[in-house]
């Protein structure tokens, strides 16, 4: 006889074995029964005012309302983004952690020889929230207005402009890699301990230029004190209409588009994946969320797990062939 919940329950023709894998699931399903019974929470992997927190709190608020459960954001930024994405790989799969997804999720995962995870064995996706770009800016200090203009700058002057970026590996600093390969400047990378610091950095003037999250972005090109060159994305963005797209700008064939999207530990039960998707599509769908998000530069998406699943795995394989090419290590 085993008790769960108070309840007794016998197998008298089982094998223990079995009877106890039967009891699991059965635990399992009331679980998924009674979730959500208790507040969430939504870990970010970088820091406050970040374009992945900044994005995180909007679903979080309105996830809230259609999961019928607070949902805390928590920052737990580090190591490139990998501390908070560790935690969420090892806490319980029961659904009260969850983790928002950037593309730094895929990018460490094409370089990281030892991450202590694996993001399509350790991790159950959700669903995908938003689409957007990567924005090129500078400091307006610096005396060009194009996107050629930048790079005939960094030719002339080799190794004296720099770059800044959330860390190491951090998908603004790949972006960045990736654009200083395609066009052959020679730029010096200056890593910060996250994105939102990185973009205070710029502001003060004390790098040159960045590849940032639009969302973090966007509030300081509107006040004067960054000047936008163009987006990275396939697409104009609906936020800065006028800005042309990097490849519009002169670089054929470079293209990163940004994302974000909600993932759980591994092994969830696919009852509170689907409660928990049916939520994130429910919030996504919200009638004010397209004027929320294009506010800060990203538009909202709605995706199963499984589509969400396909472009994570498709994400890691791009990036990994970035990497290659341009000798990141």
């Amino acid at each position: 006889m085993i008790r769960i919940n108070g309840h007794a329950l016998c197998f008298p023709t089982l094998h223990g074995t079995l009877a106890i894998a039967l009891a699991m699931a059965v635990a399992a399903t009331a679980t998924a029964q009674d979730y959500p019974a208790k507040p969430v929470r939504l870990m970010v992997s970088s820091s406050p005012g970040s374009g992945v927190d900044i994005v995180g709190r909007i679903v979080a608020q309105r996830m809230s309302e259609s999961l019928g459960a607070i949902i805390v954001v928590e920052n737990r930024a580090g190591a490139g983004g990998t501390l908070g994405v560790q935690f969420v790989s090892r806490a319980a799969p029961d659904g009260y952690t969850l983790l928002m997804v950037a593309p730094s999720f895929t990018i460490s995962a094409s370089y990281e020889r030892d991450l202590p995870y694996d993001v399509i064995r350790d991790f159950a996706p959700v669903g995908q929230a938003t689409t957007g770009h990567y924005i090129v800016v500078v400091h307006p200090s610096l005396p060009v207005h194009t996107l050629k203009e930048l790079i005939a700058l960094a030719k002339a002057r080799p190794g004296r402009l720099n770059f800044g970026s959330g860390g190491n590996g951090n998908s603004s600093d790949m972006a960045a890699e990736y654009f200083r390969g395609m066009t052959g400047i020679n730029i010096v990378h200056v890593p910060y301990k996250g994105s939102g610091p990185a973009v205070s950095a710029l502001v003060a003037g004390e790098i040159h230029l960045m590849f940032a999250n639009i969302t973090a972005a966007v509030p300081h090109i509107k006040t004067g004190r960054l000047r936008a060159l163009a987006v990275t994305g396939e697409a104009r963005s609906t936020a800065l209409p006028d800005l042309p797209t990097v490849v519009e700008a002169g670089v054929p064939g470079y293209v990163v588009p940004n994302w974000f999207g909600v993932a759980a530990p591994a092994h969830t039960p696919p009852e509170i994946i689907a409660r928990l998707g049916t939520a994130l599509t429910t919030a996504m769908r919200s009638p004010d969320m397209r004027e929320r998000l294009a506010a800060e530069g990203a538009e909202p998406v709605t995706t199963t797990p499984a589509e969400f699943g396909k472009l994570i795995a498709r994400e890691v394989a791009i990036w990994s062939k970035v990497v290659k090419s341009a000798g990141v290590k």
